[in-house]
């Protein structure tokens, strides 16, 4: 009963606006005193905050966005597209296909998804939009492409899953890339497919010579760098994630200043805008596991194992309820607090029932990429509506062909777990 109140109240901060980590912060320490008493909450807030900020595997988080500011300053998602165009502008929906894997290759860079997607919207929507490409397709591709930095590593997101789910943050980050790959060839799928029922809204750009094209794979190498900087020595077992998200600020920083000449205003801005979002996502995960203690106290996440161990239903079934739900919440709620509020309870359900969590971790990853594109409150739609002048619900508009094909998707990694694990299971 306890639990269900808090609940109930932290959803209610939530509807009043208040920030997710203070939110979680507040709902549980009222149920850590309402359980425990003055001396339990004061004994759990006097050690946690110290406890979760000094966790080691906490700096890949203000590494990778490090890593990320300095890769937006340089420019190069500019080249990438560039590169991708280059190659299949003559193809049917070409621009949109250079989009994804422009989107893509940003994401192998980036961890940010909203930063993704802003970076597209200001440098491949505007050369679609040139090419007469309709407004809602061109819109949606991108705003769907900017996604894919939740998944590919580095991400963010997987960081902070990882974290809460106690599993390694290297097999997880990992565990993206196959993934990755196949929701970029559905996205670019689904592109060719709108291009062909209707050519009139993706024309082909003008030709490119072929000494053309082999030139502008030069401008994918800074690329290539920052991908071996990161995931090839996470994978190859050379570094941890926690190193190699160093590794990969410093080769991004080094990108950054070799690409142009910089001032000490703007270098002050990028640090300052990476701190201060990792301390944002601190105070975040130091509310998850305030709340997950109150949890742990009132033995709610044990009872749920046991209720649902008891069902007379096939574990596949809760699987596909939880995603359904997961779904559901991304129409409403903010992917962070999604995270945040059901990892630590589904995690141990899960586990209890013989599921991976590094694929479970996916699975909801990409889950979590239909809610940053799908009303009210799909944020990627609103980037790139901001970014473009393009109306909001034209976005969204574009976005549903994505978002029936990002269904498929997810339903081929519920259905074939080895997609997601083969690489992790591999690694060295």
């Amino acid at each position: 009963m306890s639990a269900a109140i808090v609940v109930i109240f932290l959803f209610m901060l939530l509807a009043a606006g208040a920030p997710i980590g203070f939110a979680l912060i507040v709902a549980g320490s009222v149920g850590i005193y309402w359980i425990g008493g003055a001396d339990a909450l004061l004994g759990i807030l006097s050690s946690m905050p110290r406890d979760s900020a000094a966790t080691y595997e906490f700096l890949t988080i203000p590494m990778f966005l490090l890593m990320a500011e300095f890769v937006l300053r340089s420019g190069i998602a500019d080249d990438l597209f560039k590169a991708a165009a280059a190659w299949f502008g003559r193809v049917r929906g070409g621009l949109g296909i250079a989009t994804s894997l422009a989107g893509a290759g940003f994401g192998a860079i980036c961890g940010s998804s909203t930063a993704a997607a802003a970076t597209l919207s200001a440098t491949s929507l505007p050369a679609m939009l040139r090419y007469g490409y309709e407004k809602r397709m061109a819109s949606g591709v991108v705003a769907i492409s900017g996604t894919l930095s939740m998944l590919i590593p580095p991400s963010i997101a997987m960081v902070i899953y990882a974290m809460l789910a106690d599993v390694s943050i290297a097999r997880m980050l990992i565990a993206g890339v196959i993934p990755g790959i196949i929701v970029t060839f559905t996205i670019a799928l689904t592109v060719y497919l709108l291009a062909l029922w209707r050519p009139e809204d993706a024309p082909l750009t003008e030709k490119v010579t072929l000494r053309e094209k082999i030139a502008s794979l030069r401008l994918v190498g800074p690329m290539l760098i920052l991908m071996m900087a990161v995931t090839g020595v996470i994978y190859t077992g050379i570094a941890t994630p926690t190193e190699a998200s160093a590794v990969g600020a410093f080769c991004a920083g080094g990108l950054y200043f070799w690409r142009g000449k910089r001032s000490g205003q703007e270098v002050i801005d990028i640090v300052s805008r990476s701190t201060k979002t990792a301390c944002m996502l601190g105070l975040i995960i130091l509310g998850a596991h305030v709340f997950t203690t109150f949890f742990a106290l009132t033995q709610t996440t044990q009872s749920l194992v046991s209720w649902v161990g008891g069902l007379n239903v096939a574990p596949w079934v809760i699987v596909g309820i939880i995603v359904v739900i997961i779904l559901i919440m991304g129409f409403f709620m903010d992917q962070m607090a999604i995270l945040v509020l059901t990892v630590p309870i589904v995690a141990p359900l899960l586990s209890s029932l013989g599921f991976d969590l590094i694929w479970f971790g996916v699975i909801k990853i990409v889950t979590a990429e239909i809610g940053l594109v799908t009303p009210p409150l799909g944020l990627n739609c609103f980037v790139v509506a901001k970014y473009s002048k393009i109306k909001v619900g034209d976005v969204f508009w574009g976005m549903l062909p994505h978002v029936i094909s990002h269904m498929i998707a997810i339903l081929i990694l519920l259905l074939f777990p080895q997609i997601s694990l083969w690489l992790p299971n591999h690694m060295q």
